[in-house]
């Protein structure tokens, strides 16, 4: 029980900091990508997929590095950020990337469309590729070995896997001292279940006594 509670309040803890810091992030991000830009003139909007990367890959690899690289940036900490303001542990890793991508793409995909009524910006949809491609990669580095580690922490090395901690919890309901044992087992070293070795063998029976005349 003691460490059950350890671990709701580490729990609130991580998801009261992931909260803050996504705030705090996205506010930069809508800074970042929503003020006005005082230009001369701008590019046609990119609505072909891949066509921009290409455009950039086209000025050297220096330049595609950085513009490519910015893209990558931009919503990368969205792949930590939003499993740390979930705060749950027992998740398995495919849904909590898919989950995890997938809220990415949409802000991305949010802010593009917002970039249409601001003076400067253009809608590119390599940069909704980009962005979502930033994010996964964020999410796969970090997530699975923090979760993993935190596991082992807070409940143990039998809780390292998702949905460890409730079957341990499970598990030790049953194995409690003075449990029921049944029929032809025995309770063996550490508590745990035995069949008993070999057939058990017919029921002893008392022969009958004759009655005196």
């Amino acid at each position: 029980m003691q460490r059950q509670g350890s671990g709701g309040s580490a729990a609130l803890r991580y998801r009261v900091a992931g909260l803050v810091l996504l705030f705090v992030h996205l506010v930069f991000v809508g800074w970042l990508t929503l003020r006005p830009l005082d230009v001369m003139w701008v590019t046609a909007a990119n609505l072909e997929p891949l066509a921009g990367i290409r455009a950039d890959l086209a000025l050297g690899p220096v330049e595609a590095a950085r513009r490519i690289g910015e893209s990558l940036l931009l919503l990368a900490p969205l792949g930590v950020l939003l499993p740390l303001a979930d705060a749950r542990l027992d998740v398995a890793p495919w849904a909590s990337l898919v989950r995890t991508v997938s809220a990415g793409a949409l802000l991305s995909l949010g802010i593009e469309l917002l970039q249409t009524a601001v003076p400067g910006r253009v809608v590119d949809v390599d940069a909704v590729l980009l962005n979502a491609a930033g994010v996964a990669l964020a999410h796969l580095a970090v997530v699975p070995a923090w979760r993993a580690r935190l596991r082992r922490r807070l409940y143990g090395p039998g809780g390292g896997g998702a949905g460890g901690p409730r079957a341990g919890i499970g598990a030790r309901v049953g194995a409690g001292a003075g449990g029921w044992s049944s029929p032809g087992r025995s309770r063996g070293p550490g508590g745990t279940l035995r069949r008993e070795d070999g057939p058990q063998g017919a029921t002893p029976r008392i022969p009958r006594v004759g009655t005196a005349p």
